[in-house]
């Protein structure tokens, strides 16, 4: 056999329970079970394409090239041996990279799918949330999630299913050998449903849903998942088992919203995700004077409900403030969050639009300019106008916002991503993000926020620590995970970070930050055919992104004339478009070409324009240059740490 060869696949484990004790009892017995067991599996493993690779006693390990197979293999198996004469059997299964040597099969997959199958009761089948992840849409194999298990020998917890088709045993928690972590104390407020009879009141029954969940965010030991990763599944009619699993929540709230005049009905119900048990429900009638009151009282019922489950203390303060007395003001500010939340530049001047009017009604409508000011940082962001002017206007909103209530922390977050991207400010814009944090622990654009200035801070550990939290918040954001592959490609954690970047890509296959990260990675770890084909894709996508990344693959692998080709492209659009300003491209593209007077030249000019350069200090790309004298003096003139 040759040596080392890995490669991805389904492990199964089976083991007979019980075999040694009866073969002290009844050896011509045991050794019957044996080979009834043998049998079973040799004619089943191949069936389903499936190779044994070990005996060993009373059990097995076997391999698959396919997840979907390797269940089906382990449900037969199982529904078989559950015939006379029964034989009790475990089963644990698992899907990652395996390693073949000499010496036999090793390597992570097949050390957790050994540990799964140890949990297992006799005639059920386990398998991880890997595998799960594989069958989750197949209706044929349904599965129920056991919780999560700290495995001996595994860094990371794992999530367990037991399949649930007919014949296999499922267990329950008693039964479990070893008992799963115990659940956070975590819910996910799903978008309330619109029932009024105009379906433009769809921009009521969304603010209900993230005010809501803005109040349950005040109850301390309540982890409650961000409202990116919730709204995703809007218009959605999926199991909230699922959700849960998706979401890694304990609990879900849904409910709808019916408004008619000045009369408003809302219905909520809390559900467990584990089982899909309701907890609680009720409806609501009331005039729409009383909206804040109302969703006070959901939120303070709920909270106590979770108490009872979760060993939360009860909650008797108002979680729910009245932002503005003015209800005219309050529904331009629900429209204008409405179309803020859909994250195209269009959409989010309409939304301008709406925080000024309300503002207009209401001067001192503190949640509205805290709005408005996010509102002018994503214009800004997209490069849609002047992102200078519309910078200066967010701080302008953010600041009053904060003199007309300073404990609002989305106005303390916005004022952070204006210190660190407009004014480069590190120091200022992580104190404003701690601030935002410690109003709401719960923020997960605020952990994401301050993950980016750990990092350019250089606490890389922090970074990671801080962005794993905005994940565990808000886990189906695509800025978040795109942010985490970013975050662990500047630690050199390539692997991690590629899975990153892919996850993105699963969410958003054009999500153009987790392409250019994915052509980083190939990039510098010297898979240039895949760097190349991933920069063409981006390049293809936005006809200008990717050209520098293609540029510096070019000359690396010795293409010359293709990076100077790249070079004039840049330098042709910089010359047409004069708001556009690609210095730090043209330093990458000389960084390849190994011209380190011109990259140094467009590196100062690009400090002197404030564009592009906020990661000089941490990005793998430019680690060559840190020896270099100049470098120290570019990294002083932009303050950023050495």
């Amino acid at each position: 056999m040759q040596k080392n060869i890995r490669q991805l696949a389904a492990v199964m484990f089976t083991d007979m329970v019980g075999y040694t004790a009866l073969m002290q009892e009844d050896e011509q017995k045991a050794k019957k079970n044996r080979d009834r067991h043998r049998k079973v599996l040799e004619s089943l493993v191949q069936n389903h394409h499936g190779i044994i690779l070990q005996y060993y006693g009373d059990g097995t390990l076997c391999v698959f090239n396919s997840a979907i197979e390797a269940v089906e293999c382990a449900t037969e198996i199982q529904q078989e041996l559950q015939k006379e004469p029964k034989i009790p059997l475990r089963v644990g299964l698992h899907v990652g990279d395996i390693v073949y040597s000499d010496d036999g099969v090793y390597g992570d997959a097949v050390n957790i799918a050994s540990r799964i199958e140890t949990l297992a009761t006799p005639g059920c089948v386990l398998i991880s949330g890997k595998v799960f992840d594989e069958i989750k849409n197949h209706p044929s194999m349904p599965a129920k999630s056991l919780g999560k298990f700290d495995l001996k020998n595994v860094k990371r917890p794992v999530r367990v299913f037991a399949l649930q088709n007919e014949g296999l045993i499922v267990p329950v928690r008693d039964d479990l050998k070893f008992k799963p972590r115990e659940s956070a104390k975590s819910i996910a407020v799903l978008p309330f449903v619109n029932m009024s009879t105009d379906a433009e009141n769809e921009y009521f029954s969304d603010g209900i849903t993230e005010e809501l969940l803005n109040a349950l965010t005040k109850v301390d030991g309540l982890q409650v998942t961000s409202r990116t990763s919730s709204f995703a599944f809007k218009g959605k009619n999926l199991d909230v088992r699922e959700i849960g699993s998706k979401l890694a929540v304990t609990s879900v709230l849904e409910g709808s919203v019916r408004k008619a005049g000045k009369r408003v009905r809302i219905t909520a119900q809390l559900i467990n995700t584990s089982d899909g048990f309701h907890v609680w429900s009720e409806v609501y009638d009331r005039e729409l004077e009383d909206i804040f009151a109302v969703q006070d009282e959901i939120a303070k019922q709920i909270s106590n409900k979770l108490r009872e489950k979760l060993s939360i203390d009860q909650i008797d303060e108002s979680l729910v403030r009245t932002p503005t007395k003015n209800l005219d003001a309050h529904n331009l500010y629900l429209k204008g969050r409405f179309y803020f939340y859909k994250w195209n530049p269009e959409d989010a001047k309409k939304a301008l639009v709406y925080f000024q009017q309300a503002i207009e009604l209401e001067p001192n409508f503190a949640l509205a300019y805290a709005a408005l000011s996010g509102c002018y940082c994503l214009i800004g962001a997209m490069g849609q106008q002047d992102t200078v002017t519309y910078f200066k206007e967010a701080k302008v909103a953010a600041l009053q916002s904060l003199k007309l209530d300073n404990t609002l922390s989305e106005s303390h977050a916005s004022l952070g991503a204006i210190q660190f991207w407009n004014e480069w400010d590190m120091i200022g814009a992580k104190r404003s993000y701690e601030k935002a944090l410690e109003l709401n622990s719960n923020y997960g654009d605020a952990h994401h926020g301050n993950a980016v200035v750990l990092l350019v801070l250089g606490k890389t550990n922090d970074a990671i620590s801080e962005i794993k939290k905005a994940l565990q918040l808000d886990p189906l954001s695509l800025p978040i995970n795109s942010s985490a592959g970013m975050i662990h490609f500047c630690a050199e954690k390539y692997p991690e970070s590629l899975d990153y970047f892919e996850k993105t890509l699963e969410y958003d296959p054009t999500f153009q930050a987790a392409i250019d990260g994915k052509g980083w990675v190939f990039a510098l770890t010297g898979e240039m055919d895949k760097a190349i084909e991933t920069f063409k894709q981006l390049y293809q996508l936005t006809t200008h992104w990717g050209i520098a990344g293609l540029g510096y693959v070019y000359a690396k692998t010795g293409n010359k004339k293709e990076a100077e080709k790249c070079l004039q492209k840049l330098k042709k659009r910089q010359e047409s478009d004069r708001d556009v300003a690609l210095y730090t491209d043209l330093a990458i593209v000389y960084t390849g070409l190994n011209d380190i007077d011109k990259v140094f030249h467009y590196l100062e000019k690009s400090i002197e324009e404030r564009v592009g350069t906020l990661f000089l200090n941490v990005h793998p790309g430019w680690k060559f240059l840190r020896s270099d004298p100049r470098f120290i003096n570019l990294i002083k003139k932009a303050g950023l740490p050495e």
